[in-house]
């Protein structure tokens, strides 16, 4: 009995769904945890590459994005614990009365409009004033690790507003009626990650297949020809730069209250960096490949880190080098184009091979 691509898949997205939705009973606490923030890292995997993988805007600077959502649930989290005062922490420094810009945040509506409202705004400011003056390329790219680096320099340095180099805890508070450090609460702050992966992907799908999406792809391969077509580059490259920034606020957020910490070290230069090769190993331009990469490579660097401790660099380094010499489309990309046909073609399993044809020979068919 043969079975067809679409039933492979169903059968695939099938598994796939009965261990999300089982994984809560089967491992501990601590790896569940685990699991919730590599989930959540999948949304601003797909904000990168929506910008990179379809516009061709290659940032280096979204861990400001992230850490601004972060912030803004972590300080939330902190007025939330307070029957009255401010948060120790503003003491140490001698603050006697909260900032003002902090006072909004001790509403719950507030900070969820916040965590990915004031990413989005930022990031939309940025991409503004850097698109209207027709930079792109790699100076766009340089431009956006020089904010990172600006970003990263302030929070770093205001210890008396938030805690500088030591950043925001999430204090064991009340959310939504249950414990922040409550076991069932880190169930619920798994599936919303899940959740929300799932949402995001599905509507970036569906984003990228309409007229919006050929637009952004007309962009990065040839913009002055869409320029020349009536449309304006400046805006599209705006809405979804804005658009990306807002995904890692949305991620930031979920990542800090499974975390128990946002600080200035998610603006650091590398861990920015690590976003863009998530993105380049699972296959940029697929929107799947994004987040199987930043889950499976940030799992994977969980668990050797406890193994080989420093041994991370060097194999995220290897990762990095194998899909620029030999994969330059990514995992997905490699399979989408019959990479894991020819594979199995080449060692043996042609019976197989003809259960799973590849995708150039599925259009042929449909032709």
């Amino acid at each position: 009995m043969t079975i067809s691509k679409k039933q492979l898949t169903f059968l695939i997205w099938a598994i796939a769904f009965a261990l999300f939705i089982a994984m809560p009973y089967l491992v501990s606490d601590s790896r569940l945890k685990i699991l919730g923030k590599c989930l959540s890292l999948g949304i601003v995997a797909l904000g990168i590459d929506l910008s990179w993988g379809f516009t061709g805007l290659l940032s280096l600077g979204q861990g400001i994005f992230f850490s601004l959502g972060g912030y803004a649930i972590a300080m939330y989290l902190q007025l939330n614990s307070l029957k009255e005062g401010i948060p120790e922490f503003f003491g140490l420094y001698g603050v006697r009365q909260l900032p003002f810009f902090w006072e909004p945040f001790k509403s719950p509506i507030f900070t969820l409009i916040a965590i990915w409202l004031i990413p989005g705004l930022v990031a939309g400011l940025i991409g503004y004033l850097v698109f209207r003056n027709r930079i792109k390329g790699v100076y766009f790219s340089i431009l956006t690790q020089a904010a990172l680096l600006v970003f990263f320099n302030f929070f770093n340095g205001q210890q008396k507003l938030i805690n500088g180099t030591n950043g925001l805890p999430t204090p064991n508070t009340i959310l939504f009626g249950t414990m922040v450090g409550d076991p069932i609460m880190q169930k619920y702050f798994y599936y919303i990650s899940g959740i929300l992966v799932i949402f995001f992907y599905l509507f970036c799908k569906w984003l990228v297949s309409k007229r919006f999406g050929s637009i952004l792809i007309g962009i990065r391969d040839d913009e002055p020809r869409i320029r020349f077509s009536g449309y304006n580059p400046v805006l599209f490259k705006t809405i979804i730069f804005a658009f990306a920034g807002c995904l890692a606020g949305i991620s930031g957020a979920l990542f800090t209250v499974q975390a128990d910490l946002i600080s200035p070290q998610y603006m650091r230069v590398p861990f920015s960096i690590e976003m863009v090769i998530w993105v380049a190993v699972g296959g940029r331009g697929t929107l799947l490949g994004a987040v199987l990469g930043a889950f499976f490579i940030r799992l994977g660097e969980s668990f050797i880190q406890g193994l080989i401790p420093g041994g991370w660099i060097f194999i995220q380094g290897s990762l990095f080098i194998l899909v620029v010499t030999v994969l330059p489309e990514g995992v997905i990309g490699w399979i989408n184009n019959g990479g894991f046909r020819n594979l199995l073609t080449k060692f043996g399993f042609k019976r197989f091979v003809a259960t799973y044809p590849s995708l150039e020979a599925n259009k042929n068919r449909e032709i």
